[in-house]
């Protein structure tokens, strides 16, 4: 099955659902490492077509000279020539039969569905239903000013179209927003640069203190040092530091993508007090608000450049419920536990990236040059018989081929790897916006948004393509090679009469490509102005709920007549009574940690405004290096805060938990490892 969709550029893009075994695009030959498959008189055809294509994007006359394994400037001297040689390999394989596709247009919603899906998406379905839920309102209570009028502008929308049907009464935006006018308008934030953050609230300083060089996380080139290093915080949301765009930060409109690794600057993240955190670090129910907050933040970060936020409905499409290839990740996950509990990535995908990382990151053209086709469907046939019996024999895998399965296994995924709906709204942002740092921060939130089956398989390939880079000496594949093979396979073209916007488009999904591998460390990291709304969410959230059970009918008669009873004086208005866990006489600074895998179960530590993280497990490693079980001792253990304003939250090593403590000062404290 094969997905298009159209966006308002006219930018048609597929994703590829085979249902019938497929194999590896490419030639029915062996891999010979000194001759490129492009020099075969097979693959002459697909060439020429790959040279002409390659010239109407680049405007050369004359096709440069081709030679796979010279240096790197030849390489980059082909253009987007890999690009398209990978897409008419996974036509020609389509086309003989091994993967049958069909087209499925993505169809525009009518007037107003788009905003109420919107609504539904963020959490705020109770703004359609009229329904007064805590959550909605918890979520209301925290958003900033361009993330309430993001919502404002759509729920507008959304009440105005559903007066012209006339279906119902709408609620009015006074009763949600508390404003006096049922249309209300937002002044732009005053925003002024500085160094450390590039755009900032005035009067606003920066949560993030000096560090050391050592306690910053650093994306940017191994080699070749690029000529603009910049410093990223995540202290003000991204929309509420957007100054008003010069019309020059468009690019061109012919102007190609820079290949060189130096164009891509160098972005340093400092680490905050709070330290920093990544996706797996907070509980399940926490990046459920996450998600809810990014899609809100993403639509106003849209809304402040000016760029139309235009979401494709994207048809669900029912893959296989066993097997391995075509099953979706969910399905595959939830077989996997079965086996090994807990795990996060397809036991398939984690096999294939050990054998390739273990043999192949040093073979010449790993990913570029295709395995044998008749090999590479006879082992797919054979993994899905043999592989959950454990009697697979990867010793007879070549490393070629185990990377036209991987491929395989991404192409034909029943949803995509990187989900489609929001996805041409990013090309066109990349197109229109030529600053890194922008495309990056609408990105990150992509990334947010991802579901959790999604993100950690994309985790662990961007990690794979990682290491591919690292070893370019060896296989001549930089990260613009890489990410021009990579892209066709999670963001598949039709590769038929390409013209200019749609060749555009495809060195767009390269570019995405490669910001994906080059930091994907800042990727997976959660902004910490999220971070602080889900806590003030889940302060709301509980506040409503003492609320709603102080004041509710039955439990007052309970507590009158127990107050009665006892000759007990009435309590104050609005006070709230804690659970016994937190009414104890610690005193102020002071935290009773617990590890209950340790020998010293437990332990009360005072904090100071130097107390880090890792030096409360110190402590504890010192106080049970021996009393400690082997296993205990052999994990890597972390410190959790538990409870309070959070579900749970595995701490950076280096956050200061004066700070934390501060912030949260009923959470529990708890020593465990690290989920994986």
């Amino acid at each position: 099955l094969t997905m298009e969709m159209k966006d308002s550029g006219s930018v048609v893009l597929t994703a590829y659902h085979p249902h019938s075994p497929a194999r590896i695009p490419g030639m029915e030959q062996s891999f010979v490492q000194d001759i490129p498959p492009s020099h075969s008189p097979s693959s002459r055809k697909s060439l020429s077509r790959c040279r002409r294509v390659n010239r109407m994007l680049s405007n050369e006359s004359i096709p440069p000279a081709f030679s796979r394994s010279n240096s790197q400037a030849s390489v980059d001297s082909t253009s987007m020539e890999d690009f398209w040689c990978e897409v008419e390999s996974i036509k020609e394989s389509r086309e003989d039969g091994s993967e049958e596709a069909m087209l499925l247009e993505f169809k525009p919603a009518d007037e107003g569905e788009l905003e109420a899906e919107w609504l539904q998406d963020v959490g705020l379905s109770t703004l359609i239903s009229g329904a007064e839920e805590e959550d909605g309102q918890a979520l209301l209570s925290t958003l900033t000013r361009t993330q309430a009028a993001a919502v404002q502008k759509r729920y507008n929308t959304y009440t105005q179209t559903l007066r012209k049907k006339n279906k119902h009464t709408v609620r009015d935006v006074r009763d949600i927003f508390g404003t006096s006018d049922s249309s209300p308008t937002f002044e732009t934030v005053p925003v002024s640069p500085v160094s450390s953050n590039g755009i900032q609230l005035p009067g606003q300083k920066p949560v993030w203190k000096s560090v050391s060089s050592k306690s910053c996380l650093d994306c940017g080139t191994d080699k070749g040092s690029p000529s603009i290093t910049e410093e990223l915080s995540y202290d003000v949301s991204f929309s509420e530091s957007i100054a008003v765009l010069p019309k020059t930060q468009e690019w061109p409109k012919n102007q190609r993508f820079k290949k060189e690794d130096s164009a891509l600057p160098k972005f340093i993240v400092r680490k905050s007090r709070f330290g920093l955190t990544e996706v797996g670090d907070l509980s399940p129910e926490d990046m459920k608000k996450i998600r809810y907050l990014s899609l809100i933040e993403l639509t106003a970060f849209y809304d402040a450049l000016g760029v139309e936020l235009k979401r494709n409905r994207a048809e669900r499409v029912r893959g296989r419920e066993n097997g391995l290839f075509g099953v979706p990740l969910t399905v595959l996950l939830e077989n996997d536990q079965k086996k090994v509990p807990g795990i996060k990535v397809p036991l398939i995908f984690q096999k294939l990236l050990l054998k390739l990382e273990e043999t192949g990151l040093e073979t010449e053209g790993i990913l570029r040059v295709p395995g044998s086709a008749s090999r590479v469907k006879n082992l797919r046939q054979e993994l899905e018989a043999k592989f959950y019996e454990d009697t697979f024999d990867w010793d007879q895998v070549r490393n070629n081929d185990a990377a036209g399965l991987l491929k395989m296994f991404i192409r034909e995924l029943p949803s995509p790897l990187f989900t489609v709906e929001y996805l041409p709204a990013f090309i066109t942002l990349v197109e229109k916006i030529s600053k890194i740092k922008l495309q990056l921060q609408a990105l990150h939130l992509l990334i947010m948004l991802m579901p959790e089956a999604n993100r950690d398989t994309a985790k662990a390939f961007l990690r794979f393509l990682k290491k591919v880079v690292a070893n370019e000496g060896k296989n001549k594949m930089n990260l613009w090679n890489v990410s021009m093979i990579v892209a066709p396979n999670l963001f598949i073209y039709k590769g038929k009469r390409a013209n200019q916007q749609e060749m555009q488009a495809a060195a767009t999904t390269a570019h995405i490509v490669r910001l994906l591998i080059r930091y994907q460390d800042i990727l997976w990291t959660v902004p910490s102005f999220l971070i602080s709304q889900v806590r003030k969410m889940n302060e709301a959230a509980m506040n409503n709920s003492k609320r709603q059970l102080m004041f509710d009918k039955g439990v007052r008669k309970l507590l009158r007549r127990k107050t009665m009873e006892r000759e007990r004086p009435e309590r104050p208005e609005g006070a709230v009574t804690f659970p016994p866990y937190l009414q104890s006489d610690i005193p102020e600074g002071v935290i009773r940690v617990y590890a209950p895998l340790h020998s010293k179960v437990s332990m009360a530590i005072q904090l100071n405004s130097q107390t880090k993280a890792k030096d409360i497990l110190a402590r504890f490693h010192c106080e049970n290096s021996r009393g400690s079980s082997p296993n205990v001792r052999g994990q890597i253990q972390s410190l959790h805060e538990i409870g309070g304003n959070i579900g749970q939250h595995c701490l950076d090593p280096d956050a200061f938990m004066l700070d934390v403590y501060r912030a949260n000062p009923q959470a529990e404290w708890v020593i465990k490892p690290k989920a994986s």
